[in-house]
């Protein structure tokens, strides 16, 4: 059966008229992502074995890497892609260029198959089979779907025809001779690679593939991948390197930038010591540092451990610690939300040296100047945005974002992959480990396990079996250092437990010009709370996470500013848990629900934050729902731990509670990149999350009109009950306008009551 359509030339990529460029046929874009992996595999050089403890010479990565990236588009020499392609270019015609239907088989499916009738001519470079399954997955869709692995090799869907011509060999004048687009690609295998000039193959490739063909094929490679080792490590990096270099071989083309320049350029900026002392400089703002900070500097073990509170200085002391060990390096500073990533942003690296931060909603919050939190990190579906993003991490010297960005290399998030270059050369510090959920846990363990850079973990506590897991995970000895005793020492806090809220008590602390803060652990209670102390005539403020998000920045904002020293007008504040980490206040009182341990002394990391020299109340009252979002047992825990001081409490009182439990986790240590062998999907890196974030129908005529990179100003986080059965708009659900209203000032509420919580 003939083709249905005869290429003038095999396209990569689609491309508008008068535009064209040679990066934008297969053979261009082939070499542009074998210059690109080459590139990166000579400018990391021999970090990337250090880095990731490779047990294989750069040699023999290079060589390996760089016929992944040769191999990597094969597949798109046929017929279907061709037409699809061509179809999307402006002045196509759907009736020469457009299939029936989709195309049968993803394009990196059919270079897998494709790769494996050549697979005697390319096994004379590199490591054949841990190319081809890096080939297989550049896409992130091979063996998973929706966040699942399925264990397919490629999804075969319905089609209009029954079988897809390749555009490797011809039959001219009765003789079979190779396709002449297709033969400009070996020949560049020959020259570029050194692969044989004599290509000698058992049997001849194939014309054209039915769908019993396609699965007859699956089936062989499948069975031959599973029943072969390759080396889990070595394959992960290939195969971040190969969609690294992917993602910068389609983009810098399209510029005026050389691939070879601009990678070598943007990954040698790494931090000198004269930066980081400009970073401490500005903080300490001509004091000392204190000698826990400089221990955190002297530390001589690779993984570190700072055990402090809220207030001791860790953050400093880590920049600090960057100073003996981030030199020559990119240093990346993780945070587990949005908020927190911000906040440590722009209160330390922004103006001070080449940094950057990287979060979904890193543009609204710096256009605004504030601080946003966000409970549930996801990624956007932009994946243009995405990478241009990822992008600018290569460059930078210092990097804050959530901590999403690192560990979701483990779970082959797009983002952590396409940062993968600064991730390959960076020293690590995670902030707020103790908040970290079994599946987020388990992903340090496995990263720590890997990753042979230096790296330093922050927590207020951390609980016996959290030190041993990290301690096996590392296997070297670590290093623990604690905070400031003087400061942990500091009795901050008097506990008070009430069965309901202790109004008098607020209206006190607001008559004698106190600022309140007051941590509801739902939504729709901190609504009720608000709108009640509005009826009181409190000047009350309301923050929680079911806002826009252009109006919850402003919202944070309005909080912060209203608890600054030199604001003395007495507020109240009336929070969710979106309190527990952003918010950088210092309350005088602090009325709160009981909540799990870990939350609670989160919270009263706001109280007396700036120690006042005496204890201050914290009033706690039960949560009459029992439950959502915390279990019985982390309510009764809560509980527990309130009524187990009596008289002033300090941090360093709370810190020993939380790490006498003899609760255990139970970390997920499962890893789609270390695990997966041939499949390579994206799936969570965190456990489920009670929210979604949508957008709202009443808003939609507005985000029509936006760029896909705004879109996020009005996303709120949604509770998940019955949005599958949602319309979306890019990629995004959308909150009917009959069940959700919204105002600025109280955010989405669910219009029967009855239902929301």
């Amino acid at each position: 059966m003939p083709p249905k359509l005869v290429p003038d030339i095999l396209l990569a990529k689609s491309f508008k008229a008068g535009a064209w460029r040679g990066s934008y046929g297969l053979v261009g874009h082939t070499a542009d992502v074998v210059n690109a992996v080459t590139t990166l595999v000579d400018t990391l050089g021999d970090r990337l074995i250090e880095q990731f403890g490779l047990q294989c010479s750069l040699a023999e990565l290079k060589v390996t890497a760089r016929l992944s990236a040769y191999i990597h588009d094969w597949g798109k020499a046929n017929d279907h892609f061709q037409g699809v392609v061509r179809a999307k270019m402006p002045n196509a015609s759907p009736q020469r260029y457009l299939p029936d239907s989709p195309q049968m088989i993803r394009h990196e499916v059919a270079s897998v198959l494709l790769a494996w009738e050549f697979r005697e001519w390319l096994q004379n470079q590199g490591d054949f089979l841990t190319a081809v399954v890096a080939a297989g997955g550049h896409h992130l869709k091979l063996g998973g779907r929706d966040g699942k692995c399925t264990d397919e090799f490629g999804e075969i869907r319905a089609s209009g025809d029954d079988r897809i011509h390749l555009y490797v060999l011809d039959a001219v004048d009765g003789k079979i001779q190779y396709n002449p687009h297709f033969r400009q690609l070996l020949k560049y295998g020959i020259k570029a690679l050194g692969l044989p000039q004599t290509i000698k193959l058992a049997r001849k490739p194939s014309i054209t593939w039915s769908v019993s063909q396609i699965k007859e094929k699956q089936f062989e490679i499948q069975d031959f991948l599973t029943d072969r080792q390759v080396d889990p490590v070595v394959l992960a990096v290939i195969k971040a390197l190969l969609i690294a270099g992917d993602a910068v071989g389609s983009a810098i083309p399209n510029t005026k930038l050389s691939i070879q320049h601009w990678i070598t350029e943007q990954i040698q900026r790494t931090l000198d010591e004269n930066k980081l002392q400009q970073v401490i400089n500005a903080r300490l703002n001509g004091k000392e540092l204190r000698p826990f900070q400089i221990q955190l500097a002297q530390s001589s073990a690779r993984v570190t451990l700072a055990r402090a509170g809220c207030g001791t200085g860790k953050t400093l002391g880590a920049y600090k610690w960057g100073q003996s060990k981030a030199i020559g390096r990119k240093m990346i500073f993780c945070y587990p939300t949005t908020g927190t990533s911000t906040e440590g942003f722009l209160d330390y690296v922004h103006h001070q040296v080449d940094s950057v931060l990287l979060h979904s909603r890193a543009d609204v919050d710096l256009e605004m100047a504030t601080t946003g939190e966000e409970e549930e990190v996801g990624e956007t579906n932009d994946e243009a945005n995405l990478k241009l993003e990822s992008f600018q991490a290569w460059g930078k010297e210092a990097i804050v974002c959530t901590v999403d960005t690192v560990l979701g290399l483990l779970q082959c998030n797009r983002k952590s992959i396409y940062c993968f270059p600064a991730i390959a050369q960076a020293a690590f510090v995670f902030d707020e480990v103790h908040c970290y959920d079994d599946r987020l846990f388990g992903a340090l363990l496995r990263f720590l396990a890997v990753v042979k850079a230096p790296i330093l973990l922050m927590s207020a506590s951390f609980l016996p079996w959290q030190k041993e897991a990290i301690a096996t995970a590392v296997g070297e000895p670590i290093e623990i250092i604690s905070g400031p005793v003087e400061i942990e020492q500091q009795p901050r806090y008097r506990f008070h437990f009430a069965k309901t809220p202790d109004w008098e008590r607020v209206e006190r602390e607001l008559q004698t010009g106190g600022k309140v803060l007051w941590v509801c652990n739902q939504v729709n209670t901190a609504i009720a709370v608000y709108q009640e102390a509005k009826a009181k005539g409190f000047n009350t403020l309301l923050y929680h996470s079911r806002y826009r998000y252009q109006d919850r920045v402003r919202h944070h904002r309005d909080v912060v500013d209203a608890f600054k020293p030199e604001q003395q007008k007495p507020v109240l504040a009336i929070a969710t848990q979106v309190a527990e980490m952003s918010l950088d206040l210092s309350a005088t009182l602090l009325i709160s629900q009981i909540a799990d341990p870990a939350g609670l002394i989160q919270r009263l990391g706001r109280l007396n934050r700036r120690y006042c020299g005496r204890a201050l109340d914290a009033v706690f009252y039960e949560d009459e729902k029992k439950g959502y979002p915390y279990s019985e047992k982390e309510l009764n825990d809560g509980l527990r731990l309130i009524q187990s001081f009596t008289g002033e409490v300090c941090q360093g009182d709370l810190a020993r509670w939380l790490e006498s439990s003899d609760d255990k986790g139970n970390p997920d240590l499962q890893s789609v990149l270390l695990d997966g062998n041939w499949r390579t999907y994206s799936t969570s890196l965190r456990e489920a999350g009670n929210n979604i974030t949508a957008l709202l129908e009443q808003d939609l005529n507005t985000v029509k009109s936006l760029r896909a990179k705004e879109l996020p100003r009005y996303t709120v986080p949604i509770p998940t009950k019955n949005t599958h059965k949602w319309e979306r708009y890019k990629f995004y659900p959308v909150a009917p306008k009959q069940q959700w209203s919204y105002s600025a000032e109280l955010g989405a509420y669910e219009l029967k009551e009855e239902n929301s919580r």
